[in-house]
């Protein structure tokens, strides 16, 4: 293997990795490739040289370098017989693709149907790669979810009203819980776990029957809608409710130390597992040390437990 390829997908933490993946591989006397726009960009051929220099000074930025673009020309056959043939014109020997389940998918087709060498890092704010215990990004949406999370509260307590925020987590409660519990926050609201509109609006109006005057709701997006949350509130309390929809700010930002770390971890082990023959599976760290999960795995639905971390928050709150 003389040249190797890399297709990333965007959050904080993913500039890191291709730091590491190019630095790695230079170290090794690889050459490295750059794939612009993801699949798009693999099937039209849009490819840039990168080496130690390219990645100088992109550690501490947010997004991708690389840029990203959803591809679905890539999951028809046309599609993937235009990729793998420009992976052949430039001879590139290994790929490697940095994302959550979608990007993963594609590297397990590339992989399981082409024979492709393919290594995946994982890379997703939902942190739901199954097997894998934390993704590349869900530290730094979490931090930036939080504080948000922090100044609504200054005018949660200084209003005296009640905030339901929804953030990012459509099948997936991950930043959801992260952030209701290290906010301090009274309720959460996850795919995960079935919720009554009625127990909550009892347990608000009981607060409020002995002064308290302020809550804050966390809502992750794929178990409703936060105005939805906030009118029935509102209908069966009678008191005032405002929301905050988070969005896409909790896909930028600078990464944390966390993210950075453990991007320059899984980069170089993707690296070397290309060069030690692997392919079909995806970067992990368990307990410390380096392990890889097959992709056929890793794109199943992660099962999330939050039990014990739901009742701490309801005990704390």
């Amino acid at each position: 293997m003389k040249r190797i390829g890399i297709i990333t997908r965007d959050c904080g933490g993913v500039n890191a990795a291709i730091r590491s993946i190019v630095r790695t591989a230079s170290s090794q006397g690889l050459e490295v490739l750059g794939i612009v726009r993801g699949y798009e960009g693999l099937i039209h051929g849009n490819i840039v040289p990168m080496d130690r220099r390219s990645v100088s000074g992109i550690i501490n930025l947010g997004g991708t370098v690389l840029k990203s673009a959803r591809s679905e020309a890539f999951f028809t056959e046309a599609g993937q017989a235009k990729a793998v043939e420009t992976i052949r014109a430039n001879a590139i020997g290994g790929l490697i693709v940095i994302g959550g389940n979608g990007s993963l998918t594609g590297a397990h087709v590339l992989a399981d149907r082409h024979g492709v060498p393919v290594v995946g890092v994982p890379a997703t704010i939902d942190n739901d790669i199954n097997g894998v215990g934390l993704s590349i990004g869900a530290d730094t949406a979490v931090n930036v979810a939080l504080d948000a999370l922090d100044k609504i509260r200054d005018t949660a307590t200084s209003l005296e009203r009640i905030f339901v925020v929804e953030v990012m987590g459509r099948s997936c409660g991950y930043i959801a819980m992260q952030v209701a519990l290290s906010g301090g926050c009274e309720e959460v609201l996850l795919p995960e776990k079935e919720f009554s509109m009625t127990s909550v609006c009892e347990e608000i109006a009981a607060g409020n029957a002995q002064g308290k005057v302020s809550w804050i709701i966390i809502v992750a997006e794929g178990t409703a809608r936060a105005e939805d949350i906030a009118a029935a509130i509102s209908m069966n309390t009678g008191l005032e409710t405002r929301i905050a929809v988070l969005g896409h700010i909790q896909r930028g930002g600078r990464p944390t130390a966390v993210d950075r770390i453990l991007a320059a971890r899984l980069g170089h082990q993707a690296v070397e597992a290309l060069i030690e023959g692997q392919s079909d599976a995806c970067v992990n760290i368990r307990d410390g040390r380096p392990e890889l999960v097959p992709l056929a795995a890793a794109i199943l639905p992660k099962n999330m437990d939050m039990t014990e971390d739901y009742h701490l928050l309801k005990v704390l709150s």
